[in-house]
């Protein structure tokens, strides 16, 4: 009897052995930092220029409208 709850229990609670996995993070930046005030200069385009939303705005543009299949086929 003993034997058979053990294992009703282990059956019970091998499906929450995945909850626990970690959370993971794919930036290394802080989080309360903007986005646009990165110092990080190694994947910028040309003419932006650190710390300036507008110029971070109209580089998040330009590289959206160059990715747009619709822009691409007119």
């Amino acid at each position: 009897m003993n034997r058979v709850l053990l294992i009703a229990a282990v059956a019970a609670l091998a499906p929450l052995a995945a909850c626990t996995e970690k959370v993971q993070t794919a930036t290394p930046r802080k989080t309360d930092e903007k986005v646009w005030q990165s110092n990080d200069n190694t994947f910028t385009a040309a003419g932006y220029k650190a710390g300036d939303k507008a110029a971070w705005d109209d580089q998040s543009r330009a590289r959206a409208q160059s990715q747009n299949e619709y822009v691409k086929t007119k």
